[in-house]
């Protein structure tokens, strides 16, 4: 495979975030994200706010949305929002249009691919057998699979010693700063996918191999 720029190395991996990089979830995240506001007796929260807390904790989603640092009333908020999760979450989940020949395109090239998300892994595994991409990657690492979410690096560097690769034989790609700086911190170079909310400029003191207005272009840009 060519490297791009003249100076990327041959990667052998692609590691994905989920949420806003390969799949819109904001329809599933706000209805269980609300009813577990309104259960713990909070009033609910307009939906661009929530929007703007897909792909961190629980734990911070809640602090961000209510100004509560309570570790009860959030260990409440996060149990409720993954039982009402389990009814609803998966119709709320669409994989981009994109995705699936992206993935073809990559697979077929050798590339192996893994998930790193804060996003249940069972949710995304559920998606991927729905949607028959469940044979596509060799490694799926939920938020619950690790102790500490994003940026800290745990998820990936779980994801490359299941991959059997080095930081710098492997690719991240993700949709937010979040993910920039999780992949900086595991050495690993990332590409910024704009499918999401965070804007282009907000990327400007991030460590980037490229941007992408979607992940039609990934093919193209590492094959």
């Amino acid at each position: 495979m060519k490297s791009y720029s003249g100076r990327s190395p041959r990667f052998g991996s692609v590691v994905f975030d989920f949420d806003y990089t390969l799949a819109d979830s904001s329809a599933g995240v706000i209805e269980c994200v609300n009813f577990a506001l309104e259960h713990v007796g909070l009033t609910a929260s307009h939906p661009d706010a929530i929007r703007a807390t897909i792909g961190i904790s629980l734990a911070e989603t809640y602090r961000r949305l209510t100004g509560d640092s309570d570790a009860a009333r959030s260990a409440e908020f996060e149990r409720i929002f993954a039982e009402r999760g389990d009814e609803v979450m998966l119709q709320g989940i669409r994989l981009f249009d994109t995705v699936k020949p992206t993935v073809e395109a990559l697979s077929a090239a050798g590339l192996s691919l893994g998930i790193v998300s804060t996003k249940y892994r069972r949710r995304i595994e559920a998606v991927l057998e729905r949607d028959g991409l469940e044979r596509a990657f060799a490694v799926v690492i939920g938020g619950d699979d690790v102790q500490a979410h994003k940026p800290d690096p745990a998820g990936l560097e779980a994801a490359l010693t299941a991959l059997q690769m080095a930081p710098s034989e492997a690719l991240y790609v993700g949709d937010s700063t979040v993910d920039a700086e999780t992949a900086r911190r595991a050495g690993v170079p990332f590409v910024a996918v704009l499918s999401g909310v965070t804007p282009r400029e907000a990327f400007s003191s991030c460590e980037l191999e490229a941007f992408l207005d979607d992940l039609s272009s990934l093919p193209g840009l590492l094959l």
